[in-house]
């Protein structure tokens, strides 16, 4: 999963990015509102963590100008803002969740599943496809009832695929998901990481359409 964080306190913002990526996610981090509504707009991210009291343009801005442009992106706001009418104007202008600062990474994660497993119509953290098992709580994985050690990436890729299992995971979504707004991603990085993972799985499991994508059957055997 690709999040957006779009917070302007730096140890904050280094502080949650740092603690996500050790959760698999891929973090993006921008500083201010104007940045932060033109990549909201684009679409790039699969969730967006967005701080009101932003420099250039406040949070709840960015949310209503996001809503406006028809922008289904889920968005968790944080703010310090914690009277009652303030957590109202961010859910009316299209906030999906909203937690108080300060806070525990262990809510903020848990939030970010809850909203995960929403968007994607999920009602449990586990992924299972075939033989293939995926915790997001703890990101463990099994494949036929053995543990499998997944780099965080690893686990990101494998997880993109088995949320879309038995249809074609294109390599642009795979690689916005998995390396994000801030790395430059060389030419067979993606393909040496799918070569990573089928060595820890299977070779079978990982199929590659040339030229287009990637996918996991139904039922990985």
């Amino acid at each position: 999963m690709h999040i957006l964080l779009v917070e302007d306190d730096a140890q904050l913002g280094v502080a949650i990015q740092r603690a996500l990526e050790r959760l698999s996610y891929t973090v993006s981090w921008l500083r201010d509102g104007r940045t932060a509504i033109s990549a909201i707009r684009d679409r790039t991210a699969d969730l967006v963590l967005l701080d009101l009291g932003l420099p250039g343009k406040d949070g709840i801005d960015v949310l209503m100008e996001a809503r406006r442009a028809h922008v289904d992106t889920p968005i968790l706001v944080m703010t310090a803002r914690d009277g009652l009418s303030s957590r109202v104007d961010g859910l009316d202008a299209g906030a999906d969740d909203y937690l108080i600062k300060p806070f525990h990474v262990e809510e903020l994660a848990a939030r970010i599943r809850s909203l995960s497993r929403r968007m994607r119509g999920l009602t449990v953290n586990r992924i299972d496809v075939g033989a293939l098992s995926l915790d997001l709580g703890t990101s463990e994985v099994t494949f036929r009832g053995e543990p499998v050690d997944l780099t965080r990436r690893e686990f990101a890729l494998l997880q993109a695929l088995m949320e879309n299992a038995g249809r074609l995971v294109r390599r642009e979504s795979l690689e916005n998901s998995l390396y994000g707004l801030d790395h430059v991603v060389g030419n067979n990085a993606l393909e040496v990481l799918v070569h990573s993972l089928r060595r820890k799985l299977s070779f079978d499991t990982v199929r590659n359409v040339r030229g287009f994508g990637y996918m996991i059957t139904q039922d990985p055997q």
